[in-house]
Formats: C-alpha cells, sequence, structure tokens
C-alpha cells in the first residue's frame, strides 16, 4: 500500500477579507442609523443581513487561516476540515439572521410606517457598489473552494438585495406605497433563504464525509477498472479533506503487476488531472486469494 499526495496551494485571499470586511463593517454603520432614522425595514433587514455576512467572512478567514496550518502527531490532517465547517456555520447564522428579520418584516407589512424613498435609493445605491467589490474580490476563488463560494455568494446577494432596496424606494417614491418597504425586504429574505440552503446542503454532507459533489464515484471507479492489469476495483472511498482537497482511498487487484512504482505514481497523477483528487491511497493486491472475499479485507 503507497501513498501519493500531490498538494495544491489555494489562492492567499488575507487581503480579500481584510478590504471586505472593511468596507462591510463600515457600510453597515451607515445603512443601520439611516434604516432606523427613516423607518425602513428593508435598509435595516439589508444591515442585519451584511452584519452577518462579516461575522460569515470572519469565520471563513479564520478557517482559511487554519487550513494552511501543519499538522501535529494529533491532527495528521491539520484543520482542513475547519473551512467546511466555517461554511456550514456561515449559512446557519445567515438562516438565524433571515428567521429574525422576517418576523420584524411581517409586523411591518400589516403595520406600515412611513419612510423616505429618495434616502432609501441613497444609501442602498451605496451598499450595491461595497457588495458588488467585495464579491469581486473572490471572484477567482468561488469554482474551487466552498469557503470561497460562500463568501461571494454571500457578498453577491448583499449587492442583488441592495439593489432591491434601491427599487423599493423608488417605487416608494412614485407612488406612496408603504407596504412596498416591508414587501421588497420579505422577497430579498427569500432570495437568500434559497441561495444559502444549497450552500449549506453542501458544506453539511462534506462534514459527513460524503462525495464532493462534482466527483462521480462510478467515474472514477470506471477509471481504475480500465487501467492496464486491473481486475477489481473494491473498498473506493471519497471524501473531502477541506473544501479545496479530496482524497481516495481504494483495494486494487492487479495479479500480473510486476513493480508498483510507476503504476501508482501515474494513476495518482491521473486522479488529480481527471478528478481533482489529490490525496490517494492506493492499496495492490496481487492475488485476490489472499484476503478471501473481498467484503472482509482487513482495512475496510
Amino acid at each position: 500500500m503507497v501513498n501519493n499526495h500531490s498538494h495544491t496551494t489555494g489562492l492567499n485571499f488575507n487581503k480579500a477579507f481584510a478590504w471586505g470586511i472593511t468596507l462591510n463593517v463600515t457600510y453597515i454603520l451607515i445603512e443601520a442609523f439611516y434604516g432606523l432614522l427613516i423607518h425602513s425595514m428593508s435598509l435595516v433587514a439589508d444591515a442585519g443581513h451584511n452584519l452577518s455576512d462579516v461575522l460569515g467572512l470572519l469565520l471563513a478567514w479564520g478557517a482559511a487561516y487554519l487550513a494552511r496550518s501543519s499538522a501535529t502527531s494529533k491532527r495528521t490532517y491539520g484543520f482542513r476540515k475547519s473551512t467546511i465547517l466555517a461554511a456550514m456555520f456561515n449559512s446557519i447564522l445567515l438562516l438565524i439572521v433571515v428567521g429574525g428579520i422576517s418576523i420584524e418584516a411581517f409586523r411591518k407589512f400589516m403595520y406600515p410606517q412611513p419612510t423616505q424613498g429618495k434616502t432609501m435609493m441613497l444609501v442602498a445605491g451605496v451598499g450595491v457598489v461595497v457588495n458588488a467589490l467585495t464579491a469581486f474580490f473572490f471572484f477567482k476563488g468561488k469554482e474551487n473552494d466552498l469557503n470561497i463560494k460562500s463568501a461571494f455568494l454571500h457578498m453577491a446577494g448583499d449587492a442583488g438585495v441592495s439593489l432591491g432596496v434601491v427599487l423599493a424606494g423608488l417605487i416608494i417614491i412614485f407612488t406612496g406605497w408603504m407596504w412596498v418597504d416591508p414587501l421588497i425586504s420579505i422577497l430579498i429574505l427569500v432570495v437568500i433563504t434559497l441561495g444559502t440552503w444549497g450552500v449549506l446542503k453542501k458544506s453539511l454532507l462534506l462534514s459527513m464525509d460524503a462525495v464532493p459533489e462534482h466527483i462521480e464515484t462510478e467515474d472514477v471507479r470506471n477509471y481504475l477498472e480500465n487501467l492496464p492489469g486491473v481486475t477489481d476495483v473494491h473498498h473506493i472511498h471519497i471524501w473531502a479533506m477541506s473544501t479545496t482537497e479530496y482524497a481516495l482511498t481504494v483495494h486494487l487487484n492487479v495479479p500480473a503487476l510486476d513493480s508498483n512504482d510507476n503504476f501508482l505514481r501515474e494513476t495518482s497523477k491521473a486522479l488529480n488531472n481527471k478528478f481533482g483528487i489529490s490525496h490517494t491511497t492506493i492499496q495492490i493486491e496481487n492475488d485476490r486469494t489472499q484476503y478471501g472475499d473481498k467484503h472482509n479485507c482487513p482495512t475496510d
């Protein structure tokens, strides 16, 4: 049995996190102040959502830092898994905030209060710029890292939320319909919930060592079964070590194999290139009868 590890170094998003948090904290203070001043539930809802995102960015930043920490004799994987947990806690936090704001939004919907549409538009317009800029900071890493994708989706969602508040202010200016403000905030919360649910589901599954969504176990199995000399593939396990690193263990029966080195090296390289699996542990069995039935191998 031989381990082959191809380490891929993720992009460093320290500056993105620092700038994103600074911009959003500043904007939250401004938005909450004016939201309370003019009794705008949309602005208050957006400010609460932005606050949860700042906490989420802090979680994601902390997890990204921990993931780069060295392994120890007690933590042989280091803190790589913290990126998955951060994405999960980030989603849970956001859904809790959504629940709290929903209660107040429905109350304001039943009992609308006067608000200033022009001020709503101006404050929310600033939010569109701030959130879109913050989302851009994380654009490069969103396809390869669930933790970074969580941060990107939150900030991109915030830009959309702020745009919705601008629309609410515009409608109030031309129609005087005060109930539009809480209605828009409720619609915003629905959109946030739908977007967050996907990240929560993925992170929860990965935390339970489910196969990453973009990897099909049968595709990996078929590739291994078609390697020269392989007569059987069993005990295949694929899981996420972090939001960017994936691992595999498998038993291969290769009766005619004389030398493992080149076979393992090429197979590990192909698994990394084809499926993004950078940590592979392959056990070669030259004689299936050494363990009897394949379901009774002692390493499972």
